[in-house]
């Protein structure tokens, strides 16, 4: 009378599950240098365990009597596990099971983990490898009609992207429905070497007349430089690593607390190379994440998209243990201007941090948008635009600090001027509707034609100019709310977090 034998029955099902793809395929996976689904789940997670939802849906094979023969598992894995000691879905496609392709049993399941993320408001993991839910031409064989395509559960997706965090890891070759789970996500890495990302793969483009293999198709070093993808992973483990870090800053969902960590990094520490750092000739250039590290707490600064829209910098950091999302002119690069790739990253960056509710430092260099043909060619005055509309609706706690530049209507994006100015310059900053220097010969040219010596001429125009360019001018007029010893903005940032934070 026992329920004994139902019980040998789902130990052999479970057996069968952690099986994969089978050994075959399981070591085929290993022999390409990847870790299998489960190897993955184990790494990305903290150690006390993953509880898997759907391990016993698949396909089974039966007698005629209907005794078990044996079970196919499902290649799409999922369920619940820790990452941090905080709760999370994590899911995984199994590459050994039919390359990741679609089948039966994996659409619900697709459903049932965004499912899971949002309505228990937590943070969501992929990992993906194959087409991640994508079909196979043979299984139109077996269906024996073909269908008008749809993503079953993409509504989920989307409601996930305005509620929850969501990471995507490409861990293999990823094409269509694959690709598009990985651009739909809040943080997304690749691994070099190992990922590659395409509409279509380069058997199908081969139709067009192009020879194409799969790096140089949709190679991490395309796709982390173009925007689709945020960063490059080393390795796998270096992809969980990132995806942990990530996670650290955020709270579980929009509208949860922000965490706050112990900070042994004293709020009024001084750093002496911020004296210096900026030089004083305005045409050389400066490491401004020099400046980052050095007024955030130490070993805090995660920066993401590093390889796209270089102009800016955007990363996640801390302040007296607080998180706050860091956005930062990198006048190395194009000497800070926005490109429209650069505007791309700042406006995404910053509706990220308005729909998790982490307060913005923004460190400003800006010397305008980008001019010329290929700026005109890729639109960025309507990029940039949209950057500076992301910007004006966001209403979290915002602190600009000018460390040199902000010219034009890009410099006028460092903040929302409608809103109360938390902001401070420094000694070096240099602002108006254009640079001074570019615009002389122009606004003067008739003195300037009428003078018996040009040259003369400009230079004693150039140096009444200087003088009125001098920010402390601009203090005097209350146009800037105070200027500071660089030395001392560590120390004003952390007034600010935890007033904001109170």
């Amino acid at each position: 009378m026992s329920w004994k034998p139902e019980l040998d029955e789902l130990a052999k099902r479970k057996a069968m599950s952690l099986q994969m793809g089978g050994a075959d395929k399981v070591a085929r996976q290993a022999a390409r240098g990847k870790l299998n689904a489960r190897e993955r789940l184990e790494g990305l997670l903290d150690f006390d365990g993953f509880d898997e939802i759907g391990g016993l849906a698949g396909r089974g094979r039966y007698t005629e009597e209907g005794a078990l023969i044996d079970s196919a598992p499902s290649n799409f894995l999922f369920g619940r596990g820790r990452i941090n000691g905080r709760p999370v879905v994590a899911t995984c496609d199994d590459f050994t099971v039919r390359g990741g392709a679609s089948d039966a049993a994996i659409y619900r399941k697709f459903i049932v983990a965004e499912q899971m993320a949002h309505e228990l408001r937590l943070p969501i993991i992929r990992m993906i490898d194959g087409t991640g839910g994508g079909g196979s031409v043979k299984s139109l064989e077996v269906m024996g009609h073909t269908y008008v395509p749809m993503v079953p559960g993409w509504d989920h997706v989307v409601k996930n992207l305005e509620t929850v965090p969501v990471v995507a890891l490409a861990l293999g070759p990823t094409a269509g429905l694959g690709a598009a789970r990985a651009v739909a996500s809040h943080y997304s890495v690749m691994v070099k070497g190992l990922s590659q990302i395409f509409t279509a793969g380069p058997a199908v483009v081969a139709a067009l007349g192009e020879t194409q293999d799969k790096e140089s198709l949709g190679g991490s070093k395309i796709h982390t430089r173009n925007g689709v993808i945020d960063d490059e992973a080393t390795d796998e483990e270096d992809a969980f690593l990132r995806a942990r870090k990530f996670l650290s800053y955020l709270p579980d969902y929009a509208g949860a607390p922000l965490v706050r960590t112990d900070c042994k990094d004293p709020t009024d520490r001084k750093d002496e190379t911020l004296l210096s750092i900026v030089p004083r000739d305005k045409t050389k250039a400066y490491n401004m994440r020099k400046i980052v590290d050095a007024l955030f707490d130490k070993d805090s600064v995660f920066e993401m998209g590093r390889h796209w829209g270089r102009a800016s910098i955007t990363a996640f950091a801390r302040l007296d243990g607080w998180p706050v999302a860091v956005l930062a002119n990198d006048p190395m690069f194009l000497g800070g201007s926005w490109t429209a790739d650069t505007a791309e990253k700042a406006k995404r960056f910053t509706e990220t941090a308005q729909l998790f509710g982490l307060p913005v430092i923004n460190l400003v260099d800006n010397p305008g948008f980008m001019i010329g043909l290929e700026a005109e060619r890729t639109a960025t005055i309507r990029r940039g635009v949209e950057a500076m509309n992301a910007i004006y609706r966001a209403d979290v706690p915002w602190a600009s600090v000018i460390i040199r530049k902000a010219y034009g209507v890009a410099g006028a994006a460092m903040s929302n001027a409608e809103r109360f100015p938390y902001r401070v310059a420094w000694p070096s900053g240099d602002w108006g509707s254009l640079p001074i220097d570019g615009g002389v010969e122009v606004a003067y040219r008739a003195e300037l034609e009428a003078a018996d010596d040009p040259a003369a001429e400009l230079a004693k125009i150039k140096a009444r100019l200087a003088n009125v360019s001098s920010p402390f001018r601009t203090a005097e007029a209350f146009g800037v709310e105070n200027i500071i010893d660089p030395r001392e903005t560590r120390t004003w940032l952390c007034e600010f977090i935890n007033l904001v934070m109170r």
